[in-house]
């Protein structure tokens, strides 16, 4: 049977999916695949797989996908991480009797992504990308889809969005937003260049960015045309944000662990998972923050679920008539909602001060009082500063290097040539001399080797040294016959 292909495909083999949980590294495996599915999801992704680790250990593949195998788990479609076309098949051959489609990943912004050349990192490389999936389309027997994000013209979008459709793409999703734009930049993605694509390719197109609940799916379908909306940061948080509800935390915590003791999944991942579920509650109960980043066993974390359940209910019950939100959130912080993720020069602290327990320092506490001037700290350098009080960051009071002649980096002080190391170790190498000041004693080791040379030389038995001497004595012999 030949495989579908574009709006066919959609439609009978995705069951013309229109709510869609993204791909998200050891955070969509399969038990919140399931969970998302109870909840209105219509198609899933897996986690971004790594082709060459597919294709080369067998661990891999059991432990994210054959193991996996179940039959409510579908449409499914495996995402491959991949640079190399040949690697990108061979790791989809292997996956294709266990999914629907296969997506390569075109989207990572990350610096692992950066470092690995795949990803985002690809977008201006077509002749590869036409070659993967020219490859890919003539040898798999299951569809080829992208995920890809946009370049900062509409243009340079949609010539790519069409070259992909032409090398054998048949289903697109549109991040709309650049690789720049991620973590505090992230900023709001562009609808805008998802219509663009929308209008330009015959093929199905989703949207990806801006979807915090069920009205920005139905808003996001309606302005842009697409098929269907993919959701990754609003489904961590809320995942019945498909169904338009907003459940109390610990209700979506209960059945997420009892799928987990079904199918499980390394621990790393539920604590993850439930430090998304639970923000907003775990900014007023910032003890159980702890106590779940200790915690080493399932039961371990079902035990703090149980815990902020009493915490929660215990202050419902204690609520005061026509009390709101704190902070402006929408909903009371047990209520499943989005996160606002801060920008970059925004100084907030997650829900203030009051409500939470005190002695207890907040998750990301940007905001910090430094010698009189109000400074964004980042997470690394607000623990050095815990460790060290008296420690300042003000670049002012750094001291002053002077710097190499030859390149620039600051000089070592005693440095007989007034230059760093590296530079230092290739002069002094190069000239056979030392510098005392950077350790270097090129010219002093020299020495001492000629001299343990000349000692090697005098110290011989008697019974050389006298065969020796006999040598010599012939030798010149020899020499005077022949000058005679």
């Amino acid at each position: 049977m030949p495989k579908l292909r574009g709006e066919a495909f959609w439609r009978e083999t995705l069951r013309s999916a229109h709510y869609v949980v993204a791909p998200m590294v050891d955070q969509s495996e399969l038990a919140w695949r399931l969970l998302s599915r109870r909840h209105g999801a219509q198609l899933c992704y897996t986690p971004m797989l790594h082709a060459q680790v597919f294709l080369r250990d067998a661990n891999y593949r059991r432990e994210n996908l054959y193991d996996e195998a179940c039959p409510e788990d579908r449409p499914l479609i495996v995402q491959f991480c991949a640079n190399d076309p040949e690697v990108f098949v061979q790791a989809a051959l292997l996956a294709q009797d266990y999914c629907d489609a296969i997506d390569l990943n075109l989207g990572c912004p990350q610096m692992i992504a950066k470092r690995g050349h795949y990803g985002a990192f690809l977008q201006e490389e077509w002749d590869l990308l036409q070659r993967m999936l020219l490859l890919a389309n003539e040898k798999l027997s299951v569809p080829i889809t992208c995920k890809i994000r946009v370049f900062p013209d509409i243009d340079k979008t949609v010539k790519y969005a069409q070259m992909l459709e032409k090398a054998g793409c048949q289903l697109l999703t549109v991040h709309g937003r650049t690789k720049e734009q991620k973590g505090p930049l992230a900023g709001v993605a562009s609808w805008e260049h998802i219509q663009a694509v929308r209008k330009a390719v015959n093929i199905p197109v989703f949207a990806n960015g801006n979807i915090q609940c069920l009205s920005d799916v139905e808003e996001c379908i309606r302005k842009t045309g697409v098929h269907g909306v993919m959701s990754a940061e609003g489904n961590l948080h809320n995942p019945a944000l498909f169904e338009g509800r907003n459940p109390l935390v610990w209700e979506m915590a209960e059945e997420y662990l009892e799928i987990v003791r079904k199918y499980p999944c390394p621990l790393s991942y539920v604590r993850a998972h439930l430090f998304k579920l639970w923000h907003h509650t775990l900014q007023v109960y910032q003890q159980l923050r702890e106590e779940l980043a200790k915690v080493k066993t399932l039961e371990g974390i079902v035990d703090v679920n149980r815990e902020l359940k009493l915490r929660c209910q215990e202050e419902i019950a204690n609520q005061k008539e026509g009390e709101k939100p704190k902070e402006g959130l929408p909903f009371f912080h047990w209520i499943c909602q989005p996160y606002i993720r801060p920008g970059p020069k925004e100084r907030c602290r997650e829900n203030g001060d009051s409500g939470t327990e005190k002695g207890v320092r907040g998750k990301r506490a940007l905001e910090e009082e430094e010698d009189g001037n109000s400074e964004l700290l980042s997470k690394n350098k607000q623990k050095k500063k815990l460790r060290n009080p008296n420690k300042s960051f003000d670049p002012s009071l750094k001291p002053k290097y002077a710097k190499c002649d030859q390149c620039g980096n600051p000089k070592g002080t005693k440095c007989v040539f007034n230059m760093c190391r590296g530079c230092c170790k290739k002069r002094a190498f190069k000239e056979v001399a030392d510098c005392p000041g950077h350790g270097l004693l090129f010219k002093t080791k020299y020495e001492k080797s000629l001299s343990w040379q000349h000692s090697q030389r005098g110290i011989q038995t008697p019974e050389i040294s006298q065969r020796g001497d006999a040598e010599v004595e012939e030798t010149a012999v020899l020499k005077e016959a022949g000058d005679s």
